[in-house]
């Protein structure tokens, strides 16, 4: 059974809004997610006509006059990546063209961003790139949930807020009143994401896994840093894709004692074969968000999903309102 929570905040600064000069439009990627997040800001997502032509190229137009309005486009970056950023780009054009006053691409998840530095001779910096073209295309702000690097917010030329799923996933994993909570971080990277995780969870003990990556989505466990015996290991990431890493960690963790393994992601990228990972049992649960929409068949009895479209709907309002975002997480 599929278990979903919401973060409610209260009092919602868009419940008494004027939305007069606000639009709200959706990319394909994640409809479900848009919906809601126009629910929480009590207004109707925008109409728009996608099509594809025979040879795969995309058309886009936006059905509402938007001139001089604040335009925000959900679309995260997930699979097919390259089909929903070409979206999101020409989404960004056509609104340009419209003469829309300030257009902001709400990006839940941010897709290549793995690649933000060269770590071998001849690569390239794809995360530098994907900034680079959302910007070119017209973009005014950027929205982003829990960048896979913080430094990404660098490669911006324009205002970007990142916000995080953390009040989320903490609010759910109080309501469990687990005891003895040790954070853990699957690897060095995530050490300050776990670190601040950690924080908030009453200066929970901190847990370090060292790893070393043998190639791309490759990942062998070596040691654990800090004690996990006889406690509640909660594995901290900001994303599971093949599962790999995370899995390695949780066999590592029960090996060394933990009495109970839990996982804790943003973003579910679940490619092949993370469901079968995931599934055998190595988790009493692994905890997600619905940044990237999940469908049925990558759903098993361990999944939780909770919902970020409050906290995104809460940001967008206040970025239109001129109002702080990071009061939010304080």
């Amino acid at each position: 059974m599929i278990r979903s929570a919401t973060l409610t905040l209260q009092p919602s600064l868009a419940t008494f809004a004027d939305h007069s000069r606000l639009r709200l439009f959706s990319g394909s990627a994640n409809i479900p997610l848009s919906q809601e997040v126009a629910r929480y800001l009590g207004i109707d997502l925008g109409p728009m006509v996608r099509k594809r032509f025979a040879d795969g190229e995309l058309y886009i137009q936006i059905q509402e006059s938007i001139r001089g309005c604040d335009v925000y486009l959900i679309q995260p970056s997930c699979y097919p990546v390259n089909d929903h950023l070409m979206e999101l780009l020409i989404m960004i054009d056509a609104c340009r063209r419209a003469s829309a006053r300030q257009i902001t691409a709400v990006i839940p998840y941010y897709g290549y961003a793995r690649a933000d530095r060269k770590t071998a001779g001849r690569e390239s910096i794809t995360a530098k790139l994907v900034a680079n073209l959302i910007t070119q295309a017209g973009a005014s702000r950027i929205l982003a949930m829990d960048l896979h690097s913080d430094q990404i917010q660098g490669y911006f030329d324009i205002p970007l807020d990142h916000v995080y799923a953390s009040p989320v996933v903490l609010d759910y994993l109080v309501s469990k009143q687990l005891s003895d909570i040790v954070v853990v971080s699957p690897d060095v990277g995530g050490v300050a994401r776990a670190r601040a995780f950690a924080k908030k969870l009453n200066d929970a003990p901190l847990a370090i896994i060292d790893k070393r990556r043998q190639a791309h989505n490759v990942a062998e466990v070596m040691n654990l840093i800090g004690d996990v015996e006889g406690k509640t290991a909660v594995l901290v990431d900001d994303m599971i894709d093949t599962a790999g890493t995370i899995c390695e960690g949780a066999r590592l963790l029960r090996k060394e004692g933990a009495r109970q393994v839990y996982a804790c992601a943003t973003h579910a990228v679940f490619s092949p074969p993370a469901v079968e990972r995931l599934s055998t049992g190595v988790f009493e649960e692994v905890i997600i968000t619905n940044t990237i929409p999940i469908p049925e068949d990558k759903r098993f009895k361990q999944l939780t999903i909770l919902s970020v479209a409050n906290l995104l709907g809460e940001t967008i309002w206040r970025i239109h309102e001129d109002s702080s975002v990071s009061s939010m997480f304080r």
